[in-house]
């Protein structure tokens, strides 16, 4: 990292809290400050060039700047950015939306994946007049203080299992369950007669990567089903990135309530809340629930939302199936080389996501993955930084593949995790 980005990092620690506005972003001894980026790369103050894997924490599914999204943005951009009225497009992506998830009938589309699961839990309070929310220990769903209990993402990696300046009275109608222990989650239904929902990320992609052992998911819908408590999939990180359908397509799940955000506008601002006809109705003016945004459904992003899905669905088979190829060439050689290092480790991956834990134990819930050694991963990131791999900073985040990278990224990233893992028997 050159010198422009530790003057930048000097000056912003001086008018940005720790110099950063989202805590991720930040790590020793200065994060790079970036001046542009295409395709599957990044390009930062001083000129040195990254291949991007973090890619907007999963969001730029189909790389950056992306051509077929950009040029009907640019000709929107001349229309009219923000005109808190509805516009036809809003009706087109909505439809497209619920053309890949089926289980939403009805979407209301917001700004950011945060204010849908609100939007969500509030709806599943709303529908069944009951205050309690479930969720699971390791899953992220946003900085808020009823869902920033035991989380992922930023949280774990800085150690906060629960925010000052939370509200324990908000806090304790939040129950927690460990991950991948249906059993427990039994047993907190039946001793627990007002919960109002369930939320879940399918597959955590908040705490590394952990993936649903065989049959959780399910028994998760026939749990909830049960109790007549509505399920909500937190699909903001999976929805379009581990198929067109999300999850709940790979894993065959319908869920009442569904949260999308990231890969459906591939980098501009833009999230949906949607579900069973009978939930979402209940949303103001209709209903009673009240939700409202002054940016929601803005022409800019809602345009970006409908020509990424366009391009998604377009070449949906070649895209999901070059992903998986590239992302299982790199688990391989990856777990190769660790191996022949003779370094301790587990790797979970799915679809376009991997994530490397330094443990001898299988990573299936939050306390596996809080037991990996966080040093070493530290120590990784730093050497895939000097060669030219950026990867998201912390342990708790997940590796992300893009359309965008080529066959000559692929092998240049098996190279730098060579030269990355071997620095790590030292």
């Amino acid at each position: 990292m050159g010198s422009k980005s530790k003057k930048l990092f000097g000056e912003a620690r001086k008018i940005i809290p720790s110099g950063v506005n989202s805590p991720v972003r930040f790590f020793k001894p200065y994060p790079f400050f970036v001046k542009k980026s295409k395709g599957g790369t990044i390009w930062d103050e001083d000129g040195k060039h990254y291949i991007d894997y973090c890619n907007g924490y999963g969001a730029l599914l189909l790389g950056h700047a992306r051509r077929e999204i950009i040029s009907p943005v640019s000709s929107q951009l001349k229309k009219g950015t923000l005109y808190t009225i509805p516009t036809a497009l809003e009706v087109e992506l909505s439809k497209l939306i619920r053309k890949n998830f089926p289980s939403m009938d009805k979407i209301r589309l917001v700004n950011t994946g945060a204010e849908a699961t609100m939007t969500a839990i509030r709806l599943a309070r709303g529908f069944t007049k009951k205050k309690k929310i479930i969720k699971f220990e390791g899953c992220y769903h946003g900085a808020y203080s009823s869902v920033l209990v035991q989380a992922g993402s930023g949280s774990a990696h800085i150690g906060i299992s629960v925010s000052e300046g939370g509200l324990k009275e908000i806090s304790k109608n939040t129950l927690v369950v460990p991950y991948n222990d249906s059993h427990t989650l039994e047993q907190v239904l039946s001793k627990n007669k007002d919960v109002a929902g369930l939320i879940i990320e399918p597959v955590l992609a908040n705490m590394g990567l952990i993936l649903p052992e065989k049959n959780f998911l399910s028994d998760v819908r026939k749990i909830t089903k049960q109790h007549d408590v509505p399920l909500i999939f937190d699909e903001v990180v999976t929805g379009f990135r581990v198929s067109n359908g999300g999850a709940q397509k790979t894993f065959k799940i319908k869920p009442d309530i569904t949260t999308l955000g990231k890969a459906l506008g591939n980098g501009f601002t833009i999230a949906a809340v949607g579900g069973k006809k009978e939930i979402m109705n209940k949303l103001a003016p209709g209903g009673n629930v009240y939700q409202a945004s002054t940016f929601a459904g803005n022409p800019i992003s809602v345009t970006a939302a409908i020509n990424s899905i366009k391009t998604i669905n377009k070449m949906k088979n070649k895209l999901y199936e070059k992903l998986a190829r590239n992302c299982e060439l790199l688990v391989d050689e990856i777990d190769d080389l660790a191996t022949d290092y003779k370094i301790p480790h587990q790797i979970n991956s799915l679809a376009s996501m991997f994530q490397i834990f330094f443990t001898n134990k299988p990573v299936i819930d939050y306390k596996t993955s809080k037991k990996s050694n966080t040093k070493k991963f530290h120590k990784l990131f730093s050497n895939l930084l000097k060669n030219g791999i950026f990867i998201a900073p912390s342990q708790y985040e997940t590796v992300f593949l893009s359309d965008a990278h080529t066959n000559v990224d692929i092998t240049k990233t098996i190279g730098a995790y060579g030269l990355s893992l071997e620095a790590l028997r030292n």
